[in-house]
Formats: structure tokens, C-alpha cells, sequence
């Protein structure tokens, strides 16, 4: 029997402070390694999954980004055309938590799918008593924000296909955002501009 074709191609980026665990995430998810010794992001990494999501076979293109500020110059390009956002601060350090505001200033500024969807994720929920950040804040930020959220563990695994999965099958809900090219014909969203996420899919409840 043939696999079923991949119904689309997503676009998802991890972006977040350096040092959070955007790339063992990364690495978790694809290859279900964890490297504790794993090296900072050089600009931005690529990696390339098919995973089954609501019977679909959905091939997810994940760009990582270095979060240090010599690195910034990439990022138009690096937005440009994502489709999700996952959002990663370390439960370990408030510092991490408080520039997320700034991250979704620039998503918002950078990204050209003004329907995006993002999940806010609290990595190293493992590591809890050096915990300075706690689940019901990281709950607040995602709700302020119209995000999903969750935390996770890249070492224990826990919460990190869950992340990936819940994100993409949000956008699959969200048909604006993937049917974009049908023979070179941008397909009409216009039923969609100005009305903004107003459903958080159980996961956070919009104020």
C-alpha cells in the first residue's frame, strides 16, 4: 500500500532567547536525541519532518534561529512565510520569560501571514527546583496573547511532540494559511482579514 501524499508543506519556526533550548527542542522532535553539550546556533538551522497529524501527512520545514543579537540581519528572511511560531522560554530564568514580549513584537513585524499561529512553550520544566517561572504566569502570557501553551522538557521529552503537534493542527484548522498556492493562484483570504485567532483550541482562553 502507498503512504498517502503529503497534503502540504508548513513552515514552523522556534525562536526565543539563546540558551533556552530552542535547538534540543529542535533536535528532540526530529531525531529524539537530547545533547546536553549541544553547541549555540550559528545563525539558523534547518530541519525537515513529515509527521501524521489528523490522518494528514504534513512535511514541516522547522528553521531555528540563533537568539543572539548579531544574528538579527536574517530575519526577515527567516519569517518570511511561516506558518507557526513556537515561542520558547526557560522555566529556569525570568529573564528568558521577559523578553517573549519582545519576540512577538517581532514576529508580528517580520512575518508575512498575519494569521500565524503560536504556542508559547516553558522548556526545562525538568529542572524544577530551579524553577523561577511558574506554570500559571507562562498560562497568563500565552492567554494575553492568543497562544497555546505548554511546557516541556527536551531531556525527559515531556510535552515535546505534544508542542509541535497541537501547533500544526492548528493550522491545519486554518485553511487561509496553507491553501496559498493552487497553480500559482493565491487563493482568496480576505473572509479571514481583520478578525484575528479568536479560538485558543482549549488550550487558553481568550480574555
Amino acid at each position: 500500500m502507498e503512504e498517502d501524499p503529503v497534503l502540504t508543506n508548513l513552515k514552523i519556526l522556534i525562536i526565543g532567547e539563546s540558551g533556552v533550548g530552542k535547538s534540543s527542542l529542535l533536535l528532540r522532535f526530529t531525531d529524539d536525541q537530547f545533547d546536553p553539550e549541544l553547541a549555540a546556533t550559528i545563525g539558523v538551522d534547518f530541519k525537515v519532518k513529515v509527521v501524521n497529524i489528523d490522518g494528514n501527512r504534513v512535511k514541516l520545514a522547522i528553521w531555528d534561529t540563533a537568539g543572539q543579537e548579531r544574528f538579527r540581519t536574517l530575519t526577515p528572511s527567516y519569517y518570511r512565510g511561516g506558518q507557526g511560531a513556537i515561542l520558547v522560554y526557560d522555566v529556569t530564568s525570568r529573564e528568558s520569560f521577559q523578553k517573549i514580549e519582545d519576540w512577538l513584537n517581532e514576529l508580528e513585524t517580520y512575518s508575512t501571514n498575519h494569521d500565524i499561529k503560536k504556542i508559547l512553550v516553558g522548556n526545562k520544566c525538568d529542572k524544577e527546583g530551579e524553577r523561577m517561572v511558574s506554570r500559571e504566569e507562562g498560562q497568563k502570557c500565552a492567554r494575553k496573547h492568543q497562544m497555546m501553551f505548554i511546557e516541556s522538557s527536551a531531556k525527559t521529552k515531556e510535552g515535546v511532540q505534544t508542542a509541535f503537534e497541537e501547533l500544526v493542527e492548528k493550522i491545519i484548522q486554518t485553511p487561509g494559511l496553507w491553501e496559498t498556492t493552487r497553480g500559482g493562484i493565491r487563493v482568496a483570504t480576505s473572509d479571514r482579514e481583520g478578525q484575528g485567532d479568536g479560538g485558543c483550541a482549549g488550550y487558553c482562553s481568550v480574555l
